[in-house]
């Protein structure tokens, strides 16, 4: 079998002389993981994908200048992460409904959407559970929760990227300084104070150990139960599944309901006025739902939201809901609904 590193080379030296198609398989490997390190970044899939291409041009037109002092792998998370950080400074933060202003009560005004690139995406997740590819252990890590994702928005952007650089993908400081143009004791600095802003904003306990602490069974009996509720528009049935602080959010509508009394409330009065049918997922390796609302015109199902589920010791914490038809569409999902039962939850990813 031929070695990684001689085909590597090989797909290097023809790049260098202008095979576009050589160039092409030798980054093939590193852009799945490269568009989740920009998600982290900027919170858009969007985004991310628009960072990658710049990264990859600016990546193909710099190929010359590629020593080869450092791997290639690192030589493209130095590119675009700086094409990040350039993104960035131009565009808003992207960020979670309870940044934006503070929990109503009122059912009755959700407010008018609030249109741009102000809130914080989901990511699609779509990676096997099985799946050898050591890009794939970055999409499924704590890395890409919601959570974590939407505190990493709140940080300056060099500081984003070394947390993101030094823990989640484990890059050395000599590494990161190197690729931030800094020094390591810089690096150090960052990357305490990255951590304590981040600390504040996220939950003791990752998703991934609370998901793993439930174990498959309790997930299944989990996300079943929320559905079967959902469907019968049971209020107390999917109130019993929410812990007392659960939030409700709904961008790029601004109205978000804070408290088991108040979600409970918004559900009765606003969302079950209509039937849903839920087809389980993932999102942000996360339980998530696809949402399907019956139009009052001809009966059809059609795809009003995706609920990303976050969890604390068996109970809902979250519900965020994201609304946008873009944000549907980039995850692939129908418009409509035809199947009779969507199915089950499926605990493994």
């Amino acid at each position: 079998m031929e070695s990684p590193r001689r085909n590597e080379a090989e797909l290097l030296a023809r790049a260098r002389g202008g095979d576009a198609a050589a160039f092409d398989l030798l980054v093939a490997e590193y852009r799945s993981e490269l568009t989740a390190h920009c998600y982290r970044m900027l919170g858009s899939p969007q985004d991310a994908e628009d960072a990658v291409q710049e990264s990859l041009l600016s990546a193909w037109k710099g190929l010359a200048g590629f020593e080869g002092r450092s791997s290639l792998r690192t030589w493209l998370y130095r590119i675009s992460t700086n094409a990040c950080l350039r993104m960035s400074a131009r565009r808003p933060r992207r960020l979670l409904s309870p940044d934006q202003g503070p929990a109503r009560r009122d059912t009755a005004d959700l407010g008018e959407p609030v249109t741009g690139p102000v809130w914080l995406e989901p990511w699609p997740d779509d990676v096997p559970a099985d799946e050898p590819d050591p890009a794939a252990s970055y999409l499924r890590r704590e890395g890409v929760e919601l959570a974590f994702v939407a505190a990493l928005q709140h940080l300056p952007g060099t500081q984003r990227a070394v947390l993101i650089l030094r823990e989640v993908l484990e890059f050395s400081a000599a590494e990161v300084a190197h690729q931030l143009d800094t020094t390591p004791a810089s690096v150090n600095s960052a990357l305490q104070r990255a951590r304590k802003a981040v600390e504040q904003r996220v939950p003791p306990v990752s998703q991934r150990a609370e998901l793993t602490a439930l174990g498959a069974e309790g997930r299944r009996e989990l996300v079943d139960a929320f559905v079967s509720a959902w469907e019968r528009a049971d209020v107390d049935g999917i109130v019993a599944l929410l812990a007392d602080d659960a939030r409700f959010t709904m961008p790029p509508l601004p109205a978000w309901f804070d408290g088991r009394a108040d979600v409970a409330r918004f559900l009765t009065e606003r969302v079950f006025a209509t039937a849903w049918r839920l087809k389980p997922m993932w999102a942000n390796g996360q339980p998530a739902l696809a949402c399907y609302q019956q139009s009052p015109d001809d009966g059809r199902f059609l795809l009003g939201a995706i609920n990303v589920l976050s969890l604390r010791a068996g109970r809902i914490t979250e519900l965020t809901g994201f609304l946008d038809p873009e944000v549907h569409r980039r995850f692939g999902l129908p418009r409509e609904l035809r199947e009779e039962n969507p199915g089950h939850f499926s605990p493994e990813r």
